[in-house]
């Protein structure tokens, strides 16, 4: 079942639980999330990024998730990640996504903010939801290093003040803070300013969401969920979950002198990422 962003935040909220968020760049990992979800009964969000574009096209990859969206037996709302062009938000809107993120966290504030009204206009003309984002974090999605910004992490944290005022003049429906996670692998243990993530709580009235999901701690996970987080955006860890999964079996084969197909390959990075997703969903879910 498709709906969009908000429609599927005020599940959330109503349950007080996360809603995860996964980058799908593939059909495996599109099957992977589905058949999570649907096997936990849980709704569920599949994202496409921006900066995923070289690896696989929006305009190919986005009609498979709109479609697999509809047949899912679960809410499914289907998301751009990380969009920084506003040319980009069109395309996904016009293909018929049901929520965009408009990514201007490293522009000025006032360049952010217009564009970020701009988005806004832009998602309401096909009924979908945006997400933005203040504060910015010290990898983007393809796992590279902000050395500057990594040595001075308190310089990248969401500014509660400049929170509250960014979602008032913009009128977002959901809003993305920066309270210590990180995209990609972790070199070291995250640790959250859960300081930080109470002061935004107080200040704005949308749900908000957390970056860098991947390779949080349960307990940090439940922390934040009973704080506010109501989306986590997770990707590395499964997608790492499916190239150890396949490596296994290819090791396996190797070793009886079995031939590997490609066909087992797919399928065998698909199980890998769902057991991993399952494990997700069932610590955002409160299970």
């Amino acid at each position: 079942m498709l709906v969009n962003l908000k429609e599927i935040l005020a599940i959330a909220e109503k349950e007080k639980i996360a809603i995860g968020s996964f980058n799908t760049p593939n059909l495996e990992s599109i099957q992977a999330v589905i058949g999570a979800a649907e096997e936990l009964n849980v709704p569920v969000i599949i994202m496409h990024a921006e900066v995923h574009e070289s690896m696989m096209p929006l305009r190919v990859i986005g009609k498979v998730m709109l479609q697999c969206a509809r047949d899912a037996a679960v809410p499914v709302c289907v998301h751009l990640d990380h969009g920084e062009h506003l040319e980009y938000l069109a395309e996904a809107l016009e293909l018929g996504f049901t929520s965009v993120m408009y990514d201007g966290s490293a522009l000025p504030y006032e360049e952010n903010r217009d564009n970020t009204c701009t988005a806004v206009r832009m998602a309401k003309e096909t009924g979908a939801s945006l997400e933005a984002e203040i504060g910015t974090l010290g990898k983007r999605e393809m796992g590279y290093q902000e050395e500057e910004n990594e040595a001075q992490p308190e310089k990248i944290y969401t500014n509660p003040e400049d929170a509250e005022q960014f979602v008032k003049e913009t009128g977002i429906d959901a809003l993305a803070c920066s309270f210590g996670t990180a995209h990609g692998l972790y070199l070291t243990k995250p640790k959250l300013d859960m300081h930080v993530l109470d002061e935004v709580r107080k200040r704005v009235d949308v749900p908000l969401v957390m970056h860098g999901g991947s390779g949080v701690s349960p307990e940090d996970y439940r922390t934040v969920i009973e704080k506010g987080i109501r989306k986590i955006n997770y990707y590395t860890y499964m997608s790492k979950a499916g190239g150890e999964g396949v490596a296994e079996k290819i090791t396996q084969c190797l070793k009886e002198n079995r031939p590997v197909y490609y066909h087992d390959v797919a399928a065998w990075g698909t199980e890998a990422m769902k057991e991993d997703v399952k494990k997700a969903l069932r610590v955002f879910s409160g299970m």
